[in-house]
Parts: C-alpha cells; structure tokens; sequence
C-alpha cells in the first residue's frame, strides 16, 4: 500500500504535468496572438488617432488661412475705407476752406458796401436835417413876416384913425321942409 502512496501521485503529476506543458504551449500561442491582435488594434489606433490628428491639423491650418486671408480682407477693406474716409474728409475740407475764402471775401464785400450805405445815409440823414432845419427857418421868417405886416397893418390903421384926413365928412342935413 505504501507504493500506491507514491504511484498514484506520481502518475497523475505526470499526466497533470503533461496537459499543463500542452497547456503551456497553447497558453503562449493565445498571449502570442492576444498580444498581436492587441499590438494591431494599438497600431490601429495610433494610425487612426494620428490620421485624425493629421485632419485635425489640415483642418485647424485651413481654418486658420481662411480666419487669415478673411482678416486680411476685412483689414484692407478698413483700410481702403479709412482712405476713402480720409479723402472724403481732405476734400470736404477743401472745399470748406474755399467755401470760408468766398464767404470771407463776400463779407468784405458787403461790409465795405454797408459801410459806404451807412456813410450815404449819414449824407441823407444830414441833408434831411438841414432841410427840415431850412423848412422851420423859412417857417419862422415867414411867421416873422406876417407878424410885421400885422403890426405894420395895425400901426398904419392907428394912424390912420388917429389922423384927421382919415376921418369922413360929416353927412349933409337935410333941409327942412321941402318935402
């Protein structure tokens, strides 16, 4: 019985050992191709992660010519605008200033003609007084002058009343009876 002790342990760790080498075997064949398939799949990816990668930036490179050339558009049409705006002003500016000449010119003009009107009609505004001064002269010599007749007129008619030869005949009587 002692041998079977030794034996029968002996004979199943020999066929234990001899499923556990196939075991082995196949166990490294698996984690062979688990290890390339995940190898592949990890290669796969890393393609597929760096072709992403590689739109990506194709794609953010586009985007940023396009924000580029659109700022650039956008900066030339301000400037272009900024220039025509500038023109513009220059002109407007120009002809504000011809416009300022002119009117500075007809405003010495009207005011060397309002200064000349002025002068003219301080010329009529004398000559108006000095004909209405003329007017109450001739007024009051006038007035002087009827007022001499009528003292003249009223002196000669004392006189006249005064004097005997002013006086009329008496009136002739009438003889008495002869009617």
């Amino acid at each position: 019985m002692n041998k079977i002790y030794i034996i029968a342990p002996t004979i199943l760790l020999a066929i234990y050992i001899f499923f556990y080498r196939g075991f082995l075997v196949e166990n490294e064949t698996k984690v062979a191709r688990v290890a390339q398939e995940k190898a592949a799949i990890v290669a796969a990816e890393a393609a597929k992660k760096a072709d992403t990668e590689r739109k990506s930036r194709e794609d953010t490179d586009k985007r940023a010519a396009d924000r580029a050339a659109k700022e650039k558009d956008e900066t030339e049409k301000r400037l272009a605008k900024y220039n025509a705006d500038n023109k513009r002003i220059l002109d407007d500016k120009s002809g504000y200033e011809s416009d300022t000449q002119r009117f500075t010119r007809m405003i010495a003009d009207l005011e060397r003609e309002l200064a000349g009107l002025r002068t003219q009609k301080e010329t009529v505004n004398r000559e108006n007084l000095e004909l209405l001064k003329k007017v109450e002269l001739a007024r009051i010599a006038k007035r002087n002058a009827e007022l001499n007749i009528q003292r003249m007129t009223e002196m000669i008619s004392r006189r006249a009343a005064a004097s005997a030869l002013t006086a009329p005949p008496p009136a002739p009587v009438a003889p008495a009876g002869r009617s």
